[in-house]
């Protein structure tokens, strides 16, 4: 059939299963949101307005991250384009399968400096895993469709394709296809797989690391079934939290930066380090030159570019993290490693939580919050001290339940993607936990939120300063408070209230507990506001430049 070029792009959304598609339309963009009407319209496609590009993008991408599907976004040349750039970048650095479709100046204006006009494919080509700027109507479907393929295939990323106006109005022969399979992982081969075994059932202090790939690769299964099979200790990154239940006698928590003193001191202490789907962040490792050096280092992960990037390996597996340790599991040994595990224990430390008995503090609101909500949540964080509040103290046990920022730490993700994430999943409850710093960045997207109904919380933890950097600045830099503190001007519980949501201010766990199930019974959004000290910190913290195994705990 021939169609025009707005109406291939939406039959070949429609070919790759996509029903909903977030955006904000524009002046290069509206032929393509008019031939988006007569879809929405008709039920096939689920448009959502946001406020704001960005907003658009972090929602396509925490649909993405909570369901495993890729997101989609629309977006105007231009000022809308551009507004998408955090978002992409965001999406890139977490390995997070996005679309991101942008109209773009006719073909004949292209390069004039025409209005609205940016050569966003250049602006995105360090961010995402390709870009397409299609020239002629015919482009179009094989775009759409090798973007998908793309976007999911290996170790998923963002792609984006611009559209010049013209060839949304432009007709060209249309015939539908069946979407096209992700492209194969590279195969582990079976020697690696055996040595990797042998190296698990010679180790007397092993230890699992665990990133974002076990989650992307729904492997967290497996990953359980090594673990408690040989009784290796798993510590994992902040984007595979939820993929090993927290509960766990065998669960070190999240290592890194403000990880738990035991996962920090039982991969310094390791003899083998089997890092799986992860990329050793600055934020895992602390200084290289100290790290986990008396361990053998095997890394397992799709990404080839990974290997030896930031921790030169003794051995490497290319694989897809599923395919691996379904190969590998028949070859482990089962172990008892009593020894080990008991040594582990030991480095735990009661918790502490800074003498928080008596006040309000960031244990007793999360747990309070856990018992209303329960573990099927989904908690989406914007970035800050509140993110690894939440990544120490949620006792996740289920992966695609933490949505985050890790790589780019973008304040102002949260609420977006938590639209995303409950839009994919209508019959979970999904909640924001944020700071006040944060939240004021994109705290316009309460609109859509009220506009399409959603029942998402906003927990804001309000100690009226950027907190982290407060933190900072109080421990390396002299206590010289520059620009961080915030003044109290803000009625979060009027904010709510004029966006038609349910809104409190909670001084104490008893305020808490009652606006939780006030909140709750309303079938609203609501915004809740928790009074903190500015001086809360997150402890424990590695200093910068540091290894893992120093920490300051107070």
């Amino acid at each position: 059939m021939r169609l025009c070029g707005a109406k291939i792009i939406m039959e070949c959304l429609l070919e790759q299963g996509t029903d909903t598609i977030f955006g904000f339309p524009g002046g290069q963009i509206m032929p393509l949101y008019d031939a988006l009407y007569d879809y929405t319209e008709s039920g096939r496609i689920r448009h959502i307005l946001t406020c704001h590009e960005q907003g658009a993008t972090h929602a396509a991408d925490g649909f993405a991250r909570s369901t495993g599907r890729v997101g989609v976004c629309f977006a105007t040349s231009g000022p809308g384009a551009t507004n998408t750039v955090t978002g992409i970048a965001t999406a890139y650095m977490d390995s997070s399968p996005i679309v991101v479709v942008t109209g773009q100046v006719p073909v004949s204006l292209i390069g004039r400096d025409s209005f609205q006009e940016v050569d966003i494919v250049g602006i995105t080509l360090p961010i995402t895993k390709h870009s397409f700027l299609c020239k002629d109507v015919n482009e179009l479907a094989t775009a759409v469709r090798s973007a998908f393929r793309i976007a999911k295939s290996g170790r998923p990323g963002p792609v984006l394709i611009d559209v010049p106006k013209n060839l949304m109005t432009e007709t060209a022969d249309y015939k539908p296809m069946a979407p096209l399979p992700a492209e194969p992982a590279p195969a582990a081969g079976a020697d690696s797989i055996k040595r990797l075994a042998r190296r698990i059932n010679e180790a007397k202090k092993p230890v699992l690391c665990a990133g974002g790939g076990v989650v992307v690769s729904e492997a967290a299964a497996l990953l359980t079934e090594l673990a408690e099979k040989s009784r290796i200790p798993v510590t994992t990154t902040l984007m595979c939290l939820g993929a090993f239940d927290r509960r766990s006698p065998l669960s070190l928590g999240m290592a890194g930066m403000h990880g738990e003193r035991d996962a920090n001191m039982a991969v310094h202490n390791s003899d083998l380090l089997l890092a799986i789907g992860m990329r050793f962040s600055d934020r895992v490792t602390g200084d290289l030159k100290r790290f986990a050096k008396g361990a053998t280092v095997v890394h397992v992960d799709i990404d080839r570019s990974e290997i030896d990037k930031n921790v030169n390996s003794d051995e490497h597996i290319i694989g897809d993290v599923r395919d691996v340790l379904t190969r590998l599991l028949p070859l482990v040994k089962e172990n008892t490693r009593r020894a080990w595990n008991e040594e582990v224990r030991s480095y735990r430390r009661a918790e502490t939580a800074r003498a928080e008995a008596g006040r309000f503090g960031p244990s007793e609101i999360f747990a309070i919050v856990h018992e209303a909500l329960g573990d099927d949540t989904i908690v989406a964080t914007d970035v800050g001290q509140h993110q690894m509040w939440t990544a120490q103290k949620w006792p996740f046990s289920k992966p695609r339940r933490f949505i985050t920022s890790g790589g780019l730490g973008t304040m102002g993700f949260g609420l977006g993607a938590a639209i995303g994430a409950k839009i994919a999943n209508p019959d979970k409850r999904v909640i924001l936990f944020t700071g006040d710093g944060s939240f004021r960045m994109n705290c316009a997207e309460l609109m859509t939120v009220s506009a399409q109904n959603l029942p998402i919380l906003v927990f804001v933890l309000k100690n009226n300063t950027l907190g982290m950097v407060r933190q900072w600045q109080k421990l390396f830099f002299n206590r010289r408070f520059s620009a961080t503190d915030l003044q109290d001007v803000l009625d979060y519980a009027g904010l709510a209230a004029a966006f038609g949501l349910f809104g409190r201010h909670v001084r104490d766990a008893d305020g808490l507990r009652a606006a939780t199930a006030e909140a709750l019974a309303t079938g609203r959004g609501a915004v809740i506001a928790c009074e903190l000290s500015i001086d809360e910190n997150v402890w424990p913290i590695v200093p910068p430049g540091d290894a893992i195994n120093n920490q300051l705990t107070e």
